[in-house]
C-alpha cells in the first residue's frame, strides 16, 4: 500500500520497480538534449558545447536514479564531443578538448553525487517518519490497553469492595442484637461509599480529579440515600484546590459522616432545612464546612468524648490526614462541622 503521506521529493527517484524504462527514458532525455543543442547551435556562440547536456544529466539523475543519471552522463559526453567539440564529428583528441571533457566530468560527477546524497537523506526521512508513525501508533494501541486494563481493574476494586458491604448485609439477617444490626448496617453503607467513590478517583493520564464535581456527585449520592426531597444541599467548593487521591476516600468518608449526622439528628423531627457544604481555603490550610440549619447540639457537647462510632471514625480519619475535626454549633442554630486540612497533605 503506497504511503500517501510521503511528499514528490521522497518518492524519487521514480520507477524504481521498473529499471528497464529508467534507463530508456536516461537514454532519450540525452538524444532530446543533443537535439535541442543541435537546433539552437546557430544561436550558441563558440565554447559551449554542454550547455543543454547538463539538464539532461540533472534531471535524469534527479528523477530517475543515480544509475540512469550516469548513463546520461557518458552519453551526453560522448555526443558533446562527437558533434560539439572540435574537430567536429569524430572522437579525435584535439587542442582543449582534454580540457573541457575534464571540466565536463567534474561537473557531471559533482551534480549526480550530489542528488544521490540528497535523495538519500529522503529517503532515510521517510523511514524514520514511517517508524515514528509505527512507533505512535503502537503507542496509542498500548495507551488505550492500558487505559482498558486500569478500567477494568478498577471496576473489579469497586465491585469487590461492594461485595464485602454486601456480605456484611447478609450477615446482618442473622443478628438480633439491635445494636449489632445498626453497626453492620453502618459498616455496609460506609463500605458501599468507599466503593463509590473509588469509580471515581485515580485518573490514568495522572491528572487530579475535578473536587467540585466529586463533592457535587458525592452530596448527590448521599441526598439520594436519605430519600428526604424537603432537605436542600448547597455545595460551594473554591478553585484552586487539589487534594490527592489518596486523601479523597478519607475526606470522603468525614464529608459523608457529617452529612449523615446532619439529616439524622439536625433534622431528626424536621422535613425540611438546608445543609451548606463549603470547601475552602483557610489560614489553617483546606477548610471543610457541613452546616445544618437544625436543631442544634445537646448541652455541653464534644466531639472528643462522644460515643458515636461515625464520630470516633472521622477523629480518627482526620488524624490520618493530619488534619483536625470538630462539630461546633452554628450560628444562628444548627450545627457546623470542620475539617482542617494542612495543604501539603492535600497537595501530595
Amino acid at each position: 500500500m503506497p504511503d500517501r503521506r510521503a511528499t514528490f521529493f521522497e518518492k524519487l527517484p521514480l520507477l524504481g520497480t521498473r529499471p528497464i524504462v529508467r534507463y530508456t527514458l536516461a537514454a532519450a532525455l540525452s538524444v532530446g538534449a543533443c537535439g535541442l543543442r543541435s537546433g539552437l547551435d546557430p544561436w550558441f556562440p563558440p565554447g559551449f558545447p554542454f550547455l543543454t547536456f547538463f539538464p539532461a544529466v540533472i534531471l535524469s539523475a534527479f528523477v530517475l536514479g543515480r544509475g540512469p543519471g550516469i548513463l546520461s552522463a557518458i552519453l551526453c559526453g560522448l555526443m558533446a564531443w562527437y558533434y560539439f567539440i572540435p574537430p567536429f564529428y569524430s572522437f579525435n583528441i584535439g587542442q582543449g578538448t582534454t580540457t573541457a571533457l575534464g571540466f565536463y566530468v567534474a561537473v557531471v560527477v559533482v551534480d549526480i553525487t550530489l542528488v544521490h546524497w540528497m535523495q538519500n537523506a529522503n529517503h532515510r526521512l521517510r523511514r524514520e517518519r514511517k517508524r515514528s508513525h509505527a512507533l505512535a501508533d503502537t503507542s496509542a494501541r498500548l495507551a488505550e490497553r492500558n487505559e482498558l486494563l486500569f478500567r477494568e481493574l478498577q471496576h473489579r476494586v469497586s465491585n469487590n469492595i461492594q461485595t464485602v458491604g454486601a456480605i456484611l448485609t447478609l450477615h446482618r439477617r442473622g443478628v438480633d442484637h439491635a445494636l449489632a444490626k445498626r453497626a453492620l448496617d453502618d459498616a455496609a453503607a460506609r463500605i458501599g461509599l468507599i466503593g463509590r467513590i473509588q469509580r471515581q478517583l485515580y485518573d490514568i493520564d495522572g491528572k487530579h480529579t475535578d473536587l467540585a464535581a466529586f463533592v457535587q456527585a458525592l452530596v448527590n449520592d448521599l441526598a439520594e440515600s436519605d430519600g428526604r426531597v424537603g432537605i436542600r444541599y448547597d455545595v460551594a467548593v473554591a478553585p484552586g484546590i487539589v487534594l490527592h487521591p489518596d486523601a479523597l476516600i478519607p475526606f470522603a468518608l468525614i464529608l459523608a459522616e457529617a452529612v449523615a449526622n446532619a439529616t439524622e439528628h439536625g433534622f431528626a423531627d424536621c422535613a425540611t432545612g438546608v445543609i451548606r457544604i463549603a470547601l475552602d481555603h483557610g489560614s489553617g490550610g483546606v477548610i471543610l464546612r457541613i452546616t445544618d440549619n437544625g436543631a442544634g447540639l445537646p448541652a455541653g457537647f464534644a466531639v472528643a468524648g462522644s460515643t458515636s462510632l461515625g464520630l470516633k471514625i472521622a477523629l480518627a480519619l482526620a488524624r490520618q490526614l493530619e488534619g483536625t475535626f470538630d462539630v461546633l454549633p452554628a450560628s444562628g442554630g444548627g450545627t457546623t462541622s470542620v475539617l482542617t486540612i494542612p495543604d501539603r497533605v492535600g497537595e501530595l
